[in-house]
């Protein structure tokens, strides 16, 4: 009878799963929680008086002219630059944090040490077990993130124009947090995380896993970048040169016959002129292929497409690698609970 009782206790119910999260993972919440707060409140110091008085600043500077001993505001031109330089860096880590803890804590650790296995026990599956843990903190990356990049295109748009050194919009950096694509990385490192996890099942070895596979997609995402979208060309003569004020993907020489080929090394020691160089392949101007400023919200989308569907196509890979091993060790497991209860009867 003992034991047909024990069998016969009421399971968790669904709507206590969440809740059962949450205390279990209470401090990464609040270290997440804490950071999305510190990291907003500093875009709303820098979207306001840190932007007014940098441009302040080198409005003074702009208005000396030659005078050498015109005095302006560098304190506040550098407390700008260096508080959105810790905050920028500081934002775009925050994928990597996610992959990290969702390898270590999230799937990893509880595979270690047999948490997971005692969940399964008091009637959650196993799927029903990682799509909780998948959800609900996809949920608080979505929200904290995307308020973060929200906070942070606002500040920028505010200095743009106004503050000389602000950083152009196709900076590595700002451009990887000053759009849509941060919440896509971060939801994929949220994934990459959990599926390192319960590939490798145990914390340490699944959070180096994780980062060195945001790392990996991290530099994939940046090489293929300038490829998401059609790029603008433009030809031009020699005295244009090869700089252009968006993400260059291809630059060279255009020839009398209108063909375009890469511009050659020259000018160095030991070598042909430029000029003798670009006589010899019978080129007549440059072009360049780039991304402008109005490509930034193509871009940004296409990434975050592509990254949510990685996201999703691993999230499929977790499962079904989920079930598997699952299906390998239910029948093992059953046994003794079946001959307990015929004992029983």
């Amino acid at each position: 009878m003992t034991a047909l009782a024990a069998l016969a206790a009421p399971r968790t119910p669904a709507p206590r799963l969440s809740r059962w999260l949450l205390r279990l993972h209470r401090p990464a919440l609040y270290v997440f929680t804490g950071l999305v707060v510190v990291l907003a409140a500093s875009l709303l110091w820098l979207w306001g008086p840190l932007t007014d008085a940098a441009a302040e600043g080198w409005r003074q500077w702009n208005a000396c002219g030659d005078h050498p001993r015109c005095s302006y505001d560098q304190d506040a031109i550098l407390r700008y630059k260096k508080v959105y330089d810790v905050v920028t860096l500081a934002m775009f880590l925050i994928p990597f944090l996610v992959a990290a803890w969702a390898g270590a804590a999230l799937t990893g650790g509880e595979l270690e040490n047999g948490t997971a296995e005692l969940t399964w026990t008091q009637g959650v599956t196993p799927a029903r077990w990682l799509a909780a843990k998948l959800a609900l903190p996809a949920a608080l990356v979505t929200v904290g993130t995307g308020l973060l990049v929200l906070l942070h295109h606002l500040m920028w748009s505010a200095g743009e124009g106004r503050v000389d050194t602000q950083k152009s919009w196709y900076d590595t950096l700002t451009f990887a947090v000053n759009g849509p694509g941060l919440v896509g990385l971060a939801l994929a490192g949220l994934v990459v995380g959990a599926l390192a996890g319960l590939v490798v099942r145990r914390a340490l070895a699944a959070l180096g896993v994780a980062l060195a596979a945001m790392a990996a997609l991290w530099f994939a995402t940046l090489s293929a970048l300038p490829y998401l979208w059609p790029a603008v060309t433009t030809t031009g003569d020699f005295d244009h040169g090869f700089s252009v004020d968006g993400i260059h993907v291809d630059y060279g020489l255009v020839t009398s016959t209108g063909g375009h080929v890469p511009a050659p090394d020259c000018g160095y020691a030991g070598r042909e002129t430029c000029e003798e160089v670009y006589a010899r392949l019978h080129a007549v101007g440059i072009y360049n292929e780039y991304h402008p400023r109005s490509h930034f919200w193509p871009l940004h989308l296409v990434e975050t497409g592509l990254l949510l569907a990685l996201a999703a196509l691993l999230s499929l890979l977790a499962f079904r690698l989920l079930a598997r091993r699952t299906a390998v060790a239910r029948p093992r497991g059953e046994q003794p609970v079946r001959a307990r209860e015929e004992a029983a009867v």
